[in-house]
């Protein structure tokens, strides 16, 4: 089965991202997270899609694609 979640903000802020899922604050360094991120720029990161599931988000134009579920076992 497949895990859903609300992914409720992305915001970057120079390396960082900050995201709000399931009403749960989170900060990553981006370096840790992906190195596409961390290289991408601006409007690359900022164009993101959010699966209608909740399952992941999905960066189109450096094709990138990180589960919630991964962002959240970094967490441990």
């Amino acid at each position: 089965m497949i895990a859903t979640h609300n992914i409720e903000k992305v915001i970057f802020e120079e390396n960082l991202i900050f995201l709000q899922i399931d009403g749960k604050e989170i900060k990553l360094n981006l370096d840790k997270l992906s190195s596409k991120l961390f290289h991408a720029s601006k409007i690359e990161r900022e164009l993101y899609k959010i699966s209608p599931s909740g399952y992941g988000i999905h960066w189109p134009l450096i094709d990138e694609d990180i589960s919630i579920e991964a962002i959240l076992k970094s967490l441990d």
